[in-house]
């Protein structure tokens, strides 16, 4: 994302900082070549909507022909706000999840949207609601895993999903409630090498092949999401063209093995919007350690966002490129820390996934300059929280040159409006 296109400072000014930034024009860009992607008979593209439910992300998404991947209850209902057809005719919305939550199974049977089972008990609940429509079965396949172990969705670690070798347990489950099982799915990750992603589909589509016989009704199968993006720069981008055939080949393979036409879903969150936004922070202050005998002395960049704003560096140690935008911006790089304002010492921006610092050579900057943080589109809003009572960051979107606030900073009343003293 190139900063000198934006008036990031005229917009620190009117919405203060931290703040996000959303250029629209990258994300429909994302979502056209993941269209490209799906485009044809027995293919679609489903957005997880847990990467950024934003209403202009869902917007942009249907726009695109994009179905949904849920996980939550609110989710669909945010799906069906910003226009998602519900039911599971076809199953435009599927909900999945290893646990019914909150409205979760509220939102799935008044709605009648495609319930995707990744624990048994599920198919109870669903049946006792008075679910009485198709489901689908998510698998854990035995393997796969994220970029840190933290992610994993595959494999004995994962909490996810129905061990493959155990379907038939589920399968039997499904017919006695009476629920036809029309999808099977897994996720498993992108991995830790860009091109470790393509073998682990493959892997996906010949274990499923192995499984359709067992399921006369099922129709599709979904991959999951995990296409790389490209964080750091000079980062080989994904080839999504090499991806679609692999899709092609997929539905060729599984519509020989079960012997009926079989459609292939894919899920991608982090792909169509992780690149389009960026957490832009006000620097308050430079400072410095000096080394003893616990260690070297570190540079540090003191920022007013912090972990509550963007959890993924303290979280898994992600890494986020690092711009200065300011009167220091042309200074000759040195090694800094960026760390944030909360009272925790792994508030850092700059840390491996060790936990362990990992200065960024950076311009020197003044305070008041802007630092920006980039790549920050998934899965930094959708986990910001309001820790140590902060509001979290307002939200901006730029389209056609034009800068619009489509979340406004919260408040101390926004923070306690839940709280209250009632008798139970």
């Amino acid at each position: 994302m190139d900063l000198s296109q934006y008036p990031l400072q005229a917009i620190a000014e009117k919405v203060g900082t931290p703040f996000y930034f959303y250029d629209g024009a990258i994300l429909n860009q994302k979502f056209a070549e993941l269209a490209a992607l799906t485009e044809g008979d027995r293919l679609q593209c489903r957005f997880a909507v847990k990467a950024n439910p934003a209403r202009k992300v869902l917007e942009a998404a249907r726009a695109h022909g994009m179905w949904i991947d849920a996980v939550s209850g609110n989710e669909v209902l945010r799906a069906k706000r910003a226009g998602f057809a519900m039911g599971n005719e076809p199953p435009v919305v599927m909900y999945t999840a290893d646990v019914f939550r909150d409205n979760a199974l509220q939102a799935v049977v008044e709605n009648n949207v495609l319930p995707n089972v990744a624990s048994p008990g599920m198919i109870r609940e669903l049946a006792e609601a008075g679910y009485r429509g198709p489901i689908a079965i998510r698998i854990n396949p035995g393997f796969g895993h994220g970029h840190v172990q933290a992610c994993d969705t595959g494999g004995p670690s994962s909490k996810h999903g129905i061990w493959y070798e155990d379907h038939a347990t589920v399968k039997s489950l499904a017919e006695e409630a009476g629920f036809p099982v029309v999808a099977l799915h897994a996720h498993v990750g992108t991995g830790p090498q860009i091109r470790e992603f393509d073998e682990n589909m493959k892997k996906l589509v010949a274990l499923f092949a192995h499984l359709l016989p067992y399921y006369p009704d099922a129709r599709a199968v979904n991959l999951g999401g995990g296409i790389p993006h490209p964080y750091r720069p000079g980062a080989e981008p994904y080839p999504l063209g090499e991806y679609r055939g692999i899709l092609q080949e997929g539905v060729r393979q599984l519509t020989a093995a079960a012997e009926r036409p079989i459609g292939i879903e894919i899920e991608p969150g982090r792909y169509p919007v992780a690149g389009m936004a960026v957490l832009v922070a006000r620097v308050k202050d430079v400072k410095a350690t000096r080394a003893n005998e616990k260690g070297p002395g570190n540079q540090f960049i003191m920022v007013d966002a912090g972990f509550n704003d963007l959890i993924r560096p303290a979280m898994y140690g992600s890494y986020h490129h690092i711009s200065i935008a300011g009167a220091g911006q042309d200074r000759t790089p040195e090694p800094f820390v960026v760390a944030g304002p909360l009272c925790e010492s792994g508030d850092v921006f700059t840390r491996d996934d060790q936990e362990l610092l990992q200065p960024r050579d950076l311009p020197r900057p003044e305070p008041g300059d802007l630092l920006v943080l980039h790549d920050a589109g998934a899965y930094g809003t959708a986990m910001s929280s309001n820790y140590v009572s902060m509001g979290r960051a307002a939200q901006v979107y730029w389209e056609d040159g034009k800068a619009s606030l489509i979340a406004r900073r919260e408040t101390l009343d926004d923070i306690v409006r839940m709280e209250c003293d009632e008798a139970l």
